[in-house]
């Protein structure tokens, strides 16, 4: 999985336009609260001029066009703004309160820089808190001789001022909430779509893998088929052709042979192709008719091929997946016919299946020609990939005295399969490729 990114909060150009037509909402709806609260006289005697009221006005709406881009200088432009207007007497309560509000709102929605966040509108906070008590307490000394002010604790003075403190708690509190809220909403939603992100990656990878697979899967089937058959019926109509002449009654059986293997190939031609074609999960060697009860009929068409072949059971045998039989049948079925194509004339081949307590392992060795050195090729590499694939492990190597030996090895206690390694290009071989 990729490491995951750290969330930003950019704002689109949708954003900036709700931006800009917000800040001309709060203008006009700012002038229009200015010219009532002057003429309503909310300040009394002193109250300062309206062109005052109209300054702060463009004062908090001029920078909230640019809120979501600069959060924390427009929080503290608006409030500075705010404390000029309260502390003149302009006349305008609402909008300033109003701009206020959505400026606390933005830093903690918007800025990415959450530990200065909290401190700027912890300190805008604080200081309006501050600038409130010193207000109620010299607005307390400069009536202190009335008699509401006099009466006690709940006093309708102090009951006023309580109030006071009351609303600018949840005012205060409600921008900073919401902010919060805003800003783990979205950084949820792009942990969301981060990790839509991520799964639909990995399912398009796995699928990829799946067809990769399923690609080394039909060449290794269908290698291992045409190899097989091809080389019986070319060994049997050359030695058929040889022989035709001061031996027909041997050359019709080898062209039986021949003819036989044809079927054989075709029978599983089709076999394959409908495996193909049928819908499910299961690969060509999934559906394969073959097992291991067939080694011993590969070894005799081998020796009926021109090598002789011997097979040998030792133990007894035990059920084993369906998978890892047609993976030991074709393990038998590529060695005995690379050695048909490589040992040479003279070569014969042994074909041992050994059954222990915990495992199955089959060798297949044949004399003949001493390789010198070994160039994989597809046969060889199909051969590890089944081994692999049945849990088991698998030794290709020359004989000192000629010929090769395959001994592969497979658990029969539930084996899990290994990862195989998906070639990137074919192999290719020179010389002795087998």
């Amino acid at each position: 999985m990729p490491e995951s990114a750290v969330f930003i909060r950019t704002p689109t150009d949708r954003d900036l336009r709700q931006d800009a037509l917000l800040a001309v909402v709060m203008l006009i709806g700012g002038v229009i609260s200015a010219a009532l609260s002057s003429i309503a006289g909310v300040y009394g005697d002193e109250q300062a001029p309206l062109w005052w009221a109209l300054l702060v006005v463009a004062g908090i709406s001029a920078p909230l066009i640019v809120r979501r881009r600069y959060p924390a200088q427009v929080a503290v432009v608006i409030a500075i703004v705010m404390f000029i207007s309260v502390t003149l007497r302009v006349p305008e309560l609402y909008a300033v309160n109003i701009a206020v509000f959505v400026a606390l709102y933005t830093v903690g929605a918007w800025m990415n820089d959450r530990r200065r966040a909290f401190l700027v509108r912890a300190g805008i906070i604080l200081g309006m808190f501050i600038w409130l008590i010193i207000v109620m307490y010299r607005d307390a000394i400069d009536e202190a001789g009335e008699a509401d002010v006099a009466a006690g604790f709940l006093s309708p003075y102090v009951a006023f001022m309580m109030i006071q403190l009351l609303v600018n708690v949840l005012y205060f509190g409600g921008a900073y909430y919401f902010g919060e809220r805003s800003w783990h909403a979205a950084a949820q939603r792009f942990a969301l779509e981060q990790r839509t992100r991520e799964l639909e990656a990995a399912r398009e990878l796995a699928a990829a893998q799946a067809v990769t697979l399923d690609r080394v899967r039909i060449a290794r089937e269908l290698h291992d088929v045409v190899a097989h058959h091809v080389s019986v019926m070319g060994v049997q109509a050359g030695a058929a052709r040889l022989v035709i002449d001061r031996d027909p009654d041997e050359a019709k059986r080898m062209l039986a042979g021949v003819e036989e293997a044809s079927r054989e190939a075709i029978g599983d031609f089709r076999q394959l192709l409908e495996t193909l074609r049928e819908p499910g999960d299961g690969g060509p060697d999934e559906s394969s008719s073959v097992g291991i009860a067939d080694i011993e009929q590969l070894a005799r068409a081998s020796r009926d091929a021109g090598l002789p072949t011997d097979f040998t059971v030792i133990g007894d045998p035990v059920p084993v997946p369906s998978t890892v039989e047609v993976n030991l049948y074709r393990i038998a079925q590529e060695a005995l016919t690379n050695a048909r194509r490589h040992a040479g004339s003279g070569a014969s081949a042994d074909v041992r299946l050994r059954w222990t307590s915990d495992a199955v392992e089959l060798e297949i060795v044949n004399s003949g020609r001493t390789v010198g050195v070994l160039r994989p090729g597809l046969g060889q590499l199909g051969m590890r990939e089944r081994a692999l694939a049945s849990g088991g492990e698998i030794e290709l190597q020359p004989r000192p005295q000629g010929g090769f030996r395959v001994r592969v090895s497979v658990p029969t206690q539930a084996p899990s399969p290994r990862r195989a390694t998906v070639p990137t290009a074919h192999a290719r071989s020179e010389g002795v490729a087998r």
